[in-house]
């Protein structure tokens, strides 16, 4: 007897973002050039596919110093027209040259990044979603997020893109009720 394992009904369609949801999506992320990284690919996501962006990650990384937030702030020009001319990632100069602000910004906050994200993390015990359809686009969590990082100096950061970065780095639990890995993210957040 085959048991049918219950994902999120966004996640099975490619072993790609399978692999994704299962050990990745909603499980938490610390530290400031983690959470820079996950804030940078939510912006180049802007527009397009998560599976774009996912399929080119390890480019990304390549590309963008490995997401160190004090590599990323000292590109200049030469950087910006190296990475228009990178066909593995996304070539948009409006993203690149937010990217590199973001890690300027990144870089003055006090207490750091990822401290100032983990902020915005939802209280514990809200109810699951039991599907897709009660998963929020945005929320008042995240348009304050939002309102934060630009006040901070962030580009491309405004409430649909802060609530993917939430669900993306567990400040939020979005898989749904019956989804196999929702249990274990739970515990991981400490609720």
């Amino acid at each position: 007897m085959v048991i049918a394992v219950i994902r999120c009904g966004w996640a099975g369609s490619t072993p790609d973002y399978v692999a994704y949801h299962d050990e990745e999506w909603g499980r938490p992320v610390r530290g400031d050039d983690l959470v820079f990284e996950r804030i940078t690919l939510e912006a180049f996501q802007s527009g397009l596919s998560w599976l774009t962006i996912l399929r080119k990650r390890e480019n990304f990384r390549k590309a963008f110093a490995g997401f160190s937030i004090p590599a990323v702030a000292a590109f200049g020009e030469e950087d910006v027209e190296r990475l228009l001319a990178d066909t593995g990632i996304v070539r948009n100069r409006a993203k690149i040259e937010a990217a590199i602000a973001n890690a300027r910004a990144a870089a003055e906050v006090p207490g750091g990044l990822s401290e100032l994200v983990w902020r915005y993390a939802e209280e514990p015990g809200r109810v699951a979603p039991a599907t897709l359809a009660d998963v929020p686009a945005r929320t008042p969590g995240s348009v304050a997020l939002a309102k934060e990082l630009k006040k901070n100096g962030f580009r491309f950061v405004g409430p649909t893109t802060a609530y993917a970065l939430m669900q993306a780095i567990g400040l939020v639990n979005d898989h749904v009720a019956d989804c196999h890995v929702r249990e274990a993210v739970t515990a991981l957040r400490g609720a």
